[in-house]
């Protein structure tokens, strides 16, 4: 079967063309610096507001529950 078809020509690619270095833009500029700050505060400020909601008071870790009280509910 392949002799009956013969396997395609890919055509060259062009070459590339490299950019010049004074094209190139900067990474260090002060408005990406101040994106970057203005990202990081507003993230501790999530961070910090999270976890006053998941820790508890040292007070509250070895105080067993009142079972033995009757409620309203339990009877």
């Amino acid at each position: 079967m392949s002799s009956l078809f013969k396997a395609p020509k890919i055509p060259m690619p062009p070459p590339l063309e490299m950019p010049k270095v004074e094209d190139v833009p900067s990474a260090e500029d002060e408005a990406r610096k101040a994106a970057e700050q203005e990202d990081m505060r507003r993230r501790q400020r999530n961070r910090k507001g999270r976890r006053s909601t998941i820790l508890t008071t040292p007070s509250y870790e070895d105080v067993d529950a009142d079972v033995d009280r009757p409620t309203l509910l339990g009877g």
